[in-house]
């Protein structure tokens, strides 16, 4: 259920709040001045706190303590109290992020009241932000691959740091992924994590949307850096950021503070932030649509998100665990991959990465029937087939070549696709097309076909 702060110069009031809440099943913790009171926080968070306006001896008062809080803990309800209550002290608590007021002498059933909507709100919170974690179990940091591999490798490397990352790669391929496995593996673990799609918000709402914003009528209202303090900031999609937030952005990095849209005070935030981007960078800022020295503060530690096309040996593992996300989340059909459907997947054409493999797996279960291993000829192709699903339709190109050209091309660009299907291994692609592992050898090279490293994997290509 989580503890109670109770603050209060008063001992008999906090005594007397503590043995009721007590009573109600709650625990509690007690503190008699400022100092008391953070220390107990420093401690450990409470899961809600009661606080009183006016502390005799103490160096702070509740309004300070609030907004010291508010700043440090922003999921922390607290409910202030006064002996000393008026509409303006009221109001001023609620500005600064209390969840309600309450004045001496006070009704218990009142108190219990609030105690509990506070509580269910704290609780609620607390579970939005599990949720929001159990978000990447849909496409978890999944593979085999040397490709992959290589990847997790960079990305453990900065788990434990606060530096900067800036993820690179196409559209689809995973970069939100990498940044919360960054996260859920760093010492912010159980901070929040925020994500800022710089792509999806209008343009002239971008810094109410980062900064928040403090009006007279509706007193403050937080933006997203407040919401990550202490945990991470991601920005996907950075490229797409207005030019006059850039500089703000800026600022914030070196400064680790800000002003909400039409307030004066200094807001301070401890981040780290974390960056996206499918386009190049350095050709946004020769173009002056990016700034140059937010890139230099960003791009601390550069990580290159890998194709799927890089990573094919990962497709049937990948495919495999939406199949059991689907059923989980969806109530969708638990279908196995049939081999020719593992083998037709590894040679597709992927241009939308793991986010289309994702969806061709949803739209399989929705339209497939309810039983059964999942076949090729449920899935999308690239090839033109004939009706005769025996006979293929050969391009123009290869049907106007002599038999013995036509054989070499087909050849070549068959094994091709097997060997980066299965990752540059020879062994196992000799398995897979019924040849000896020397013969095998002997037809690449007499069709000019090699195997390189690329992004940490082993791929086929035509020698030049």
């Amino acid at each position: 259920m989580g503890d109670i702060l109770i603050t209060d110069d008063e001992r008999d009031i906090r005594e007397l709040i503590s043995e009721i809440l007590i009573d109600e099943g709650y625990s509690t913790r007690l503190a008699g001045t400022s100092n008391e009171c953070m220390a107990e926080i420093d401690k450990e968070p409470p899961a809600l706190m009661i606080l009183d306006i006016w502390l005799k001896d103490s160096d702070m008062d509740g309004i300070d303590i609030l907004k010291s809080v508010k700043r440090d803990h922003p999921g922390i309800p607290i409910v202030i109290i006064s002996g000393h209550g008026n509409i303006e002290i009221a109001v001023a608590a609620i500005k600064q992020g209390a969840y309600d007021f309450i004045e001496k002498p006070f009704n218990i059933d009142q108190l219990l009241v609030v105690i509990r909507r506070a509580m269910e709100t704290s609780r609620l919170r607390r579970e939005n932000v599990e949720l929001k974690r159990g978000e990447t179990h849909a496409a978890e940091m999944l593979g085999e691959s040397a490709a992959f591999k290589a990847l997790r490798s960079q990305l453990d490397k900065v788990t434990k740091s606060n530096g900067r990352v800036m993820l690179t790669g196409a559209a689809g391929t995973g970069k939100e992924i990498a940044a919360r496995y960054i996260h859920n593996n760093s010492l912010r673990a159980t901070e929040p994590f925020i994500s800022v799609n710089s792509a999806s918000i209008e343009p002239d709402r971008m810094e109410e949307v980062l900064f928040g914003r403090e009006s007279p009528e509706r007193g403050i209202e937080k933006g997203l850096l407040e919401e990550a303090n202490g945990g991470v900031l991601y920005f996907d999609e950075i490229a797409d950021m207005p030019s006059g937030t850039q500089s703000k952005i800026l600022r914030v990095l070196v400064e680790q503070q800000f002003q909400r849209v039409g307030g004066s005070e200094q807001v301070r935030v401890d981040l780290r932030v974390i960056s996206s981007t499918t386009k190049d960078l350095p050709s946004e800022i020769d173009a002056g649509r990016f700034r140059q020295e937010l890139y230099h503060r960003l791009n601390v530690v550069p990580i290159h998100v890998p194709a799927l096309e890089d990573r094919r040996e990962d497709i049937p593992l990948l495919a495999e665990h939406f199949v059991d996300w689907f059923n989980t989340t969806q109530g969708l059909p638990q279908r196995p991959l049939a081999e020719d459907a593992r083998a037709l997947l590894q040679t597709m054409v992927w241009p939308g990465n793991v986010r289309q493999l994702k969806n061709i797996v949803e739209r399989v279960l929705i339209l497939g029937e309810n039983g059964g291993d999942i076949t090729a000829k449920e899935l999308p192709s690239t090839e033109e087939r004939a009706p005769d699903e025996d006979r293929v339709v050969l391009s123009g190109s290869l049907a106007t070549l002599p038999l013995r050209e036509a054989r070499e091309l087909f050849e070549r660009e068959y094994l091709l696709t097997q060997i980066n299907r299965f990752g540059g291994n020879i062994s196992r692609t000799a398995s897979f097309v019924g040849m000896e592992r020397s013969a095998l050898h002997r037809k690449l090279k007499s069709l000019g076909v090699v195997t390189s490293n690329k992004a940490g994997a082993r791929v086929a290509h035509v020698e030049s």
